[in-house]
């Protein structure tokens, strides 16, 4: 903390914020934590500083949009956004009195954490787009969606913060001294070339965004040149992500290079949520089991119509007297067996004389009993009972695959598969590591994806350690 800034301490802006320690800040403003006088309560107060390079006549015009955009700013409400309370003038400069959120940017959370899983990210960006579908419908552009104003709360909500704020002071791509204003690797190519953003572009930041937090590296490649940055971006050449799994779809639409491909911020939220808590699977788990309810009324209506009509002698009339005990079951004739496939695998023999069949063994052994050793046959056996194998699949991951994401992930990615099959592979392509081709429906959609997954041996048994897409 600069001098200067030590001074600021104490000091009460706009006659009721009181400054108590700077919290932030970067090359477009200071924040600070503050304490509200007037109502008692304590928020964040973020000072706008300009570029020293502006002339006195641009210093002024930036000065007149930062107030304008903080206005505009302060007219959204929403539970996943950063609140703006106030517009407070402290020596003619605007100052942001905003909501006080104890969190990190995901910019922190990403240099601290390393990428994220799938479903932690659809998650957030779900959040994220909520609050960006309410300012576009509210027709306030954001303009400067990245992963830093992003911020993730100790509770693990995400909460988008300054709306158009930063751009409000450099209202452009490039300065008057042709240095780049902050870093053009979330910029939509429309942005990049210099045409005015739309919500679209916020759309297209914001998949650049996930992006980012799911592989752990730009879209637009991993280099501190900027200016190959911006041709890039404008060109809309974005790497193919490799650790999407889910999110990959999603994300191509979403920055698609042309504005009118790209789905509105509403369409992505509804598509995040449904990544992030796949609601197909639970309803088809409820569908399975309201079936099974009613088949099994049914079965037993069945059963107890054909002891009636046994009893009956099939005449309809009153129940005949209860038949003298005996150590085996009555003769019935055929025209009396149960039709049901279950029935028909159990014929009426007394309990004493039916030998149960032996336990199949499980599903990760093969028959001798002990897992198995080949990496080709355990992906065989590790695919062969999928989707609906997620108890045995989650056992089957070593604990830095359990560590990536949680197991609620892991089990609503195998369940919202209405389809699954492997079209070739597996094969061994290198050490303990195999490839196969895999076609799949999930939540409605058809997938052909190639996955190369890399097994270890954990005392005696091999374990998943990484599965890629190629």
């Amino acid at each position: 903390m600069t001098g200067t800034e030590t001074q600021d301490e104490g000091r009460l802006i706009a006659g009721r914020y009181r400054l108590e320690r700077r919290i932030g800040g970067g090359a477009m403003g200071l924040v600070w934590l503050a304490k509200d006088e007037l109502l008692d309560r304590t928020v964040a107060l973020k000072e706008l500083v300009l570029p020293a390079t502006l002339t006195a006549e641009e210093a002024e015009q930036a000065r007149k949009r930062a107030a304008r955009e903080a206005r505009i700013a302060a007219r959204l409400q929403h539970r996943y956004a950063i609140t703006v309370f106030d517009v407070a003038d402290d020596g003619g400069m605007p100052v942001l009195v905003m909501e006080y959120l104890p969190s990190q940017s995901l910019a922190e959370v990403l240099n601290a954490r390393g990428p994220m899983p799938p479903a932690e990210v659809a998650r957030i960006g779900a959040q994220a787009a909520e609050a960006l579908a309410a300012a576009h419908e509210a027709g306030i552009v954001h303009r400067d969606v990245k992963p830093g104003n992003i911020l993730l709360a100790e509770d693990g909500t995400a909460k988008i913060t300054d709306f158009g704020i930063s751009r409000a002071v450099d209202d452009g791509t490039l300065t008057g001294s042709g240095a780049l204003a902050g870093t053009p690797a979330f910029l939509s190519p429309e942005a990049a070339r210099g045409e005015k953003p739309t919500a679209a572009s916020d759309v297209f930041s914001l998949g650049a965004t996930l992006y980012a937090i799911v592989e752990g590296r730009f879209p637009y490649g991993d280099t501190d040149n900027q200016m190959a940055l911006l041709y890039a971006a404008a060109a809309g050449r974005v790497a193919p992500p490799q650790q999407a799994g889910p999110l990959t779809e999603l994300l191509g639409r979403m920055m698609s290079v042309a504005p009118a491909d790209r789905p509105s911020m509403a369409e992505a939220a509804a598509e995040l949520r449904k990544i992030a808590s796949p609601a197909p699977a639970g309803e088809r788990r409820r569908g399975v089991v309201l079936w099974l309810t009613a088949a099994a009324v049914v079965l037993v209506a069945a059963v107890v119509t054909t002891v009636l009509l046994v009893r009956n002698g099939g005449d309809g009339g009153t129940a005949a007297p209860p038949a003298p005990s005996s150590s085996a079951p009555a003769p019935t004739s055929s025209a009396q067996q149960p039709t049901s496939s279950t029935a028909q695998s159990s014929p009426a023999t007394s309990p004493s004389t039916t030998t149960p069949p032996p336990p199949s063994p499980p599903a990760s052994a093969p028959a001798g009993g002990a897992p198995t050793l080949d990496p080709v046959q355990f992906m065989r056996e590790y695919y062969g009972r999928m989707p609906g194998g997620t108890d045995v699949g989650w056992s089957q991951l070593s604990p830095t695959m359990q560590g990536s994401m949680s197991r609620a992930y892991y089990v609503n990615y195998w369940t919202s598969m209405s389809s699954f099959r492997v079209v070739s592979g597996p094969e061994l392509v290198g050490p303990n590591t195999v490839q196969s081709t895999l076609d799949f429906v999930q939540n409605g959609r058809h997938y052909h994806e190639t996955h190369r997954v890399t097994l270890v041996n954990s005392g005696g048994r091999l374990l998943v350690e990484h599965d890629a897409l190629v």
